[in-house]
């Protein structure tokens, strides 16, 4: 009997561990390293994105280099060019120097579009600040305002993960392109053979047209938004 006794004591024992165990495996969630929340930082701005193809792009009011503030849907029935900018993003120097950007503003801002370039580098990071933007006007001879977007807000709004990226959007508001400059990153194709696609003049060229953006949507490539910690 007593040895009974003490063999059930030990099994009522061993299971009130075990179910004090189990609740504790489901009270304690993982613990977060760095890289686990650097990539849940990015599946939460991809998720938080609500620019889609054919949607009205999401409106949003953002401060320029002079203190005026800049609201998208002040710009209805005008085509409109959102530039992901980092002045000192490698691919966006040489966009803004030897290539493409050099003078793609000022060519489609004399045909009545409007561009902007919006910098969502957060304090402390790469290419942030007023200054350093207010020296870029020069550095780059730009022509189009630039907006700060200190706080990320309106990128992880917009889903920019890329300095230079950009969108069209059309005189009706809606969005008609977003991605990548082209498909030469540094000037250089890529896809070895593929012809070169100059992405942003073909959607600008098309919206103004009032025809269908052939590529409406691609992968854009550069420097990461340099966004502040969440």
């Amino acid at each position: 009997m007593t040895m009974f006794r003490f063999t059930t004591q030990l099994i009522s024992t061993g299971c009130l561990i075990v179910l004090v165990c189990a609740g504790c495996a489901k009270q304690s969630p993982p613990l977060k390293t760095e890289d686990n929340r650097a990539k849940t930082s990015q599946m939460s701005s991809r998720a938080g994105s609500s620019a889609s193809i054919g949607q009205m792009a999401p409106d949003f009011e953002l401060p320029g280099l002079d203190g005026r503030m800049i609201q998208l849907s002040e710009l209805r029935g005008r085509v409109v060019v959102l530039e992901w900018f980092n002045p000192d993003c490698p691919f966006v120097k040489r966009a803004h120097g030897p290539g493409p950007l050099a003078d793609m503003a000022k060519r489609w801002t004399a045909k009545g579009v409007f561009w902007l370039a919006i910098n969502s580098s957060g304090p402390g990071k790469q290419g942030h600040g007023l200054d350093r933007n207010r020296r870029a006007l020069t550095q780059f001879q730009l022509n189009h305002p630039i907006a700060l977007d200190e706080d990320g807000r309106i990128g992880r709004l917009y889903g920019a993960a890329r300095t230079p990226q950009l969108y069209v959007i059309g005189k009706d508001g809606r969005l008609a392109y977003r991605g990548a400059l082209n498909n030469m990153p540094f000037g250089e194709l890529t896809e070895p053979g593929a012809s070169a696609r100059h992405y942003v003049d073909l959607a600008i060229a098309a919206v103004l047209a009032n025809q269908p953006v052939k590529w409406a949507q691609t992968k854009p490539w550069g420097c990461s938004v340099k966004y502040a910690r969440p």
